[in-house]
């Protein structure tokens, strides 16, 4: 996707470089636990794709009406829990690099904790693409 067709809230909230989710995994850093309350501001960016755009729909949308975002909230329930969130801070506040669908699904089934690894922003130039 071009940097351009990017929409305003995700440039002013979001990272400053892409980075490949497997390099991410690959990562060797500890698992630690998280409020969840931490990571929720998450749900009212629209970080999802819905029909032919992208950036156009919130979590907080998809859990608000499952029925009518059917496919995201099945991908939210589908889920794997045993993998932690990742995160980094940027700009202020933990961003996440790969999990927002977990902690969806974390907060759905009502738990106040959440497992993260956080990514030093010294990792940067090994997970970028």
């Amino acid at each position: 996707m071009k940097k351009e067709n990017i929409p305003q809230i995700i440039k002013d909230v979001g990272f400053d470089f892409s980075w490949d989710e497997k390099k991410v995994w690959a990562l060797n850093i500890p698992i630690t636990e998280m409020d969840i309350s931490e990571l929720e501001w998450h749900f009212d960016i629209p970080f999802h794709w819905h029909g032919d755009e992208v950036y156009n729909l919130s979590s907080r949308e998809i859990l608000g009406d499952p029925a009518r975002y059917k496919k995201e909230y099945d991908r939210t329930m589908n889920a794997d829990l045993q993998y932690p969130i990742d995160i980094m801070q940027n700009k202020g506040r933990w961003l996440i690099l790969d999990g927002l669908h977990r902690l969806m699904k974390a907060s759905i089934l009502g738990m106040g904790k959440v497992n993260v690894r956080i990514v030093p922003r010294e990792k940067i130039s090994e997970i970028a693409k």
